[in-house]
């Protein structure tokens, strides 16, 4: 008969019962997650690996193994130190409303250890609570449109999220408003054109008012738009502005049109031009200057409007003629 053994607490080990039991299992709750973990059983000499056996069971009912048909992952003579029931496309896990307990020990060929036994559990009662995820910030006219995706899904019959924000102007005083019940929160009555960080809390309700604080999410900082009153003021200063920029140069203009009235007339004032008679000669030199003046001449120039015959007596005549 084989002598009797003591594992390193002091215990004394059945002679079938000669490996040392596993140290420190943990499980861990994060969100969705639910994965249960320990520390290796080292043994010297062994050529063949240690394999750990994890079982569950629910409020009074016998231990089931962890198969892919029980639960949907294998967490049955396995080398690895952590059996995790959540793996994404085989298993959502154990039901977060249900209790559940968990046990484990470490096998070699005909050899184990003892059980080692968790304590009982529930997700709802016992998960951390991460922040929300996908945070998206949207500038508003004086205010941010925050949205987001809860930290996970939860059955809506017998658990909830409620959401607060905590924010403040950058170097200000922290605020939080809340709760929200909406992934989708407008933050309003903030300054324009100001610069808000903010960060977001998942709180987890149950039916029977049991409430799970959750994790703050990254801070996250945008700039707010102008609100319709800003915008009107600008617009009001902006015509202000341009309409006495326009009245100032009007006066400028004005201004130096009367201190250089000589200059500004010798700028506007029409150049001489050549009479039309000098210009058809300075075409055709070889045409007499005096033809080309009366074939330009107006006929208008020598059109007789009226004539008069002037009749002198005999004597006058007489003495114009002597004169002549």
């Amino acid at each position: 008969m084989p002598p009797t053994q003591k594992n390193p607490e002091g215990s004394v080990l059945n002679p079938l019962s000669q490996l040392p039991a596993p140290q420190h299992p943990r499980m861990r709750l994060y969100n969705a997650e639910q994965v249960l973990s320990w520390q290796p059983v080292v043994l010297s000499g062994s050529a063949r690996p240690v394999v750990y056996r994890v079982q569950f069971k629910y409020t009074a009912s016998e231990w089931f193994e962890v198969t892919p048909e029980s639960i949907g992952v294998n967490c049955t003579q396995i080398t690895a130190t952590e059996c995790d029931f959540t793996v994404p496309g085989l298993s959502k896990g154990f039901p977060m409303d249900f209790n559940i307990a968990l046990r484990l020990r470490a096998e070699l060929g005909e050899l184990h250890s003892p059980w080692v036994t968790m304590p009982w559990f529930q997700h709802y009662l016992n998960v951390t609570v991460g922040p929300p995820k996908n945070i998206r910030l949207t500038p508003g006219e004086g205010s941010l449109i925050i949205s987001f995706s809860p930290p996970f899904d939860v059955d809506i019959a017998t658990a909830s999220f409620s959401y607060y924000v905590h924010y403040w102007e950058k170097a200000g005083i922290q605020q939080v408003k809340g709760p929200f019940k909406s992934n989708s929160i407008l933050l309003d009555d903030l300054k324009p054109f100001r610069v808000y960080c903010l960060r977001v809390e998942a709180q987890l309700f149950l039916t029977k008012n049991i409430i799970r604080p959750g994790q703050l999410s990254n801070i996250s900082c945008h700039e707010t738009t102008a609100d319709a009153s800003t915008k009107l003021q600008q617009i009001i200063l902006i015509s202000v502005g341009t309409f006495s920029l326009l009245l100032a140069l009007a006066g400028a203009c004005f201004f130096l049109v009367l201190k250089y009235r000589g200059l500004v007339k010798h700028w506007f004032r029409t150049p001489p031009s050549i009479p039309s008679q000098i210009e058809e000669y300075l075409k055709d030199p070889a045409q007499p200057i005096l033809e080309a003046l009366d074939k330009n001449s107006s006929p208008k120039d020598d059109a007789w409007d009226s004539v008069s015959i002037m009749i002198f007596p005999e004597k006058e005549q007489e003495d114009v003629v002597q004169t002549l």
